[in-house]
C-alpha cells in the first residue's frame, strides 16, 4: 500500500505514482530523490509561493487607477486561492483550519504592531481593519499553509519531541514576548535558550522518496526561516508593507528579523502540532 493516503488530496495521487518510479543506477536514484524533494517543497509552497506572485506582480503591473484598490484586490485574490484549493481538494480541512488560526493569530499581531509603528502598509483599501488590510492575515496563513503541507507531504516523524504542556508554554511565551517588549525587557534571548534547551536532542525524520532522511528540528526551523526572511524582502520590494526606513526608498530587511521568524516559526510549528500530533519514527 502507498506510504500516503491517496484520499486525502488530489496530489497525494500524484505523489503516490511518482514514488512508484525506479531507476537502476545509483547516481540517477539520487538525482531523482532530489528533483521529487524540490518538487514536493514547491508543492507545499503553493499558497505562499501564488501569495507572492501577486505581491509582487501587482506591484509591477496593477494600475494606479484601478476602481478596485490595489489592496483589496490582494485579499479578494488570496481569498480565491483558499478556496480553490480547497475545492479541488489541493488541501485537507484540517490544514485550512489551520490556516484560519494563522490568520487570526496574525491578524491580532499586525494591528498590535503598526499601531505601535512596527511597520505600515502605505496604500489605501476598504478591506481592512485599522490599519491592517486583511490580505496581512492570509501571509501569516502561507507559513501555516506550508508547515501544514510538508508535513503530511513528507510524513515527519520525531524522536524526543518535548512534552507537549512544555512546546505550548514556549509558544505562549513568545507570542506575549511580541507584544510586551514595547513595554517590558526583550526577553528574546531566553526565549532563544529555552528553545534550544527543549529541542536540542529532537530530530526530524522524513522521506523525500524511499529513503527516511533526517536532520535537527532547530536546524530545519533555521531553513525555513531564513526563506521566510528572503520572502519578506520581497514582499516589502513590492510595498506591500514598508518598516521604517524604508519610506524613502527599499532596503534590505534587517538580519534581526531572522531571528523574530525564527520564533515565530516555533509558534507556527506548534499550532500545526496540534492537529498533526507528532509522532516517533517508529509508529505506523
Amino acid at each position: 500500500m502507498p506510504r500516503f493516503q491517496t484520499d486525502y488530496t488530489r496530489f497525494a495521487r500524484v505523489r503516490a505514482r511518482l514514488e512508484t518510479l525506479k531507476f537502476p543506477r545509483p547516481w540517477q536514484r539520487w538525482l531523482y530523490e532530489f528533483l521529487l524533494f524540490g518538487f514536493k517543497q514547491a508543492w507545499a509552497c503553493l499558497f505562499g509561493g501564488l501569495m507572492l506572485a501577486l505581491l509582487v506582480g501587482t506591484y509591477l503591473f496593477y494600475p494606479g487607477d484601478a476602481a478596485l484598490a490595489r489592496y483589496d484586490f490582494l485579499t479578494l485574490s488570496a481569498l480565491t486561492i483558499q478556496i480553490a484549493m480547497l475545492a479541488f481538494r489541493l488541501e485537507t480541512l484540517d490544514e485550512a483550519k489551520v490556516i484560519l488560526a494563522f490568520h487570526i493569530v496574525g491578524t491580532i499581531m499586525e494591528l498590535f504592531k503598526t499601531a505601535n509603528g512596527s511597520w505600515i502598509y502605505p496604500e489605501e483599501s476598504l478591506l481592512r481593519i485599522g490599519d491592517v488590510p486583511l490580505f496581512s492575515g492570509f501571509m501569516y496563513a502561507a507559513v501555516g499553509s506550508y508547515i501544514a503541507r510538508i508535513w503530511r507531504i513528507f510524513d515527519f516523524r520525531f524522536s524526543h519531541y518535548p512534552p507537549k504542556w512544555a512546546s505550548y508554554g514556549l509558544a505562549a511565551a513568545i507570542y506575549v514576548n511580541f507584544f510586551a517588549h514595547h513595554w517590558l525587557p526583550d526577553i528574546r534571548y531566553l526565549l532563544f535558550a529555552m528553545t534550544a534547551l527543549l529541542f536540542w536532542r529532537c530530530w526530524v525524520s522524513f522521506t523525500p522518496w524511499k529513503t527516511v532522511r533526517r536532520m535537527p528540528l532547530l536546524f530545519g526551523w533555521l531553513l525555513v526561516a531564513l526563506f521566510i526572511w528572503f520572502a519578506e524582502n520581497l514582499g516589502t520590494f513590492a510595498r506591500a508593507w514598508t518598516y521604517p526606513g524604508q519610506e524613502a526608498g527599499w532596503e534590505m530587511v534587517s538580519l534581526a528579523k531572522l531571528g523574530s521568524w525564527y520564533l515565530l516559526m516555533i509558534i507556527s510549528f506548534v499550532l500545526v502540532a496540534v492537529v498533526n500530533r507528532p509522532r516517533n519514527p517508529d509508529q505506523s
